[in-house]
Protein backbone atom coordinates (compact mmCIF):
# COMPACT_ATOMS: atom_id res chain seq x y z
CA UNK A 1 0.00 0.00 0.00
CA UNK A 2 1.42 3.36 -0.99
CA UNK A 3 1.65 5.95 1.74
CA UNK A 4 0.19 8.49 -0.69
CA UNK A 5 -3.11 6.55 -0.61
CA UNK A 6 -3.51 7.29 3.09
CA UNK A 7 -5.40 10.46 4.02
CA UNK A 8 -3.47 12.86 6.25
CA UNK A 9 -6.55 13.06 8.50
CA UNK A 10 -6.18 9.36 9.32
CA UNK A 11 -2.49 9.79 10.11
CA UNK A 12 -3.25 12.74 12.37
CA UNK A 13 -5.98 10.80 14.16
CA UNK A 14 -3.53 7.93 14.77
CA UNK A 15 -0.93 10.44 16.02
CA UNK A 16 -3.46 11.75 18.53
CA UNK A 17 -4.30 8.24 19.71
CA UNK A 18 -0.61 7.31 19.95
CA UNK A 19 0.16 10.44 22.00
CA UNK A 20 -2.74 9.69 24.34
CA UNK A 21 -1.61 6.08 24.66
CA UNK A 22 1.96 7.13 25.47
CA UNK A 23 0.63 9.49 28.14
CA UNK A 24 -1.56 6.76 29.61
CA UNK A 25 -4.63 8.78 28.73
CA UNK A 26 -6.14 7.08 25.68
CA UNK A 27 -9.88 7.66 25.74
CA UNK A 28 -12.56 5.34 24.47
CA UNK A 29 -13.77 8.15 22.20
CA UNK A 30 -10.36 8.55 20.55
CA UNK A 31 -9.86 4.80 20.16
CA UNK A 32 -13.33 4.40 18.66
CA UNK A 33 -12.76 7.30 16.26
CA UNK A 34 -9.51 5.78 15.02
CA UNK A 35 -11.06 2.36 14.52
CA UNK A 36 -14.03 3.86 12.67
CA UNK A 37 -11.67 5.83 10.43
CA UNK A 38 -9.69 2.70 9.57
CA UNK A 39 -12.88 0.87 8.66
CA UNK A 40 -14.10 3.79 6.53
CA UNK A 41 -10.82 4.27 4.66
CA UNK A 42 -10.10 0.58 4.12
CA UNK A 43 -12.89 0.16 1.56
CA UNK A 44 -11.73 -2.41 -0.96
CA UNK A 45 -8.41 -3.18 0.72
CA UNK A 46 -7.12 -4.91 3.81
CA UNK A 47 -8.03 -2.98 6.95
CA UNK A 48 -5.16 -4.74 8.71
CA UNK A 49 -2.64 -3.57 6.09
CA UNK A 50 -3.96 -0.02 6.29
CA UNK A 51 -3.74 0.06 10.08
CA UNK A 52 -0.27 -1.51 10.05
CA UNK A 53 1.01 1.03 7.52
CA UNK A 54 -0.41 4.04 9.39
CA UNK A 55 0.95 2.85 12.73
CA UNK A 56 4.37 2.34 11.15
CA UNK A 57 4.28 5.90 9.76
CA UNK A 58 3.29 7.34 13.14
CA UNK A 59 5.42 5.23 15.45
CA UNK A 60 8.56 4.86 13.34
CA UNK A 61 8.90 7.99 11.20
CA UNK A 62 11.59 7.99 8.52
CA UNK A 63 14.45 10.16 9.89
CA UNK A 64 15.47 10.98 6.31
CA UNK A 65 12.07 12.32 5.35
CA UNK A 66 11.74 16.09 5.19
CA UNK A 67 8.60 17.84 6.27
Amino acid sequence: MADSDIPESLIELERKAWAEQQAGALTVATAAAVQAAYTEHAAGRSRYDLEHTVKKIVRYPDPHETA
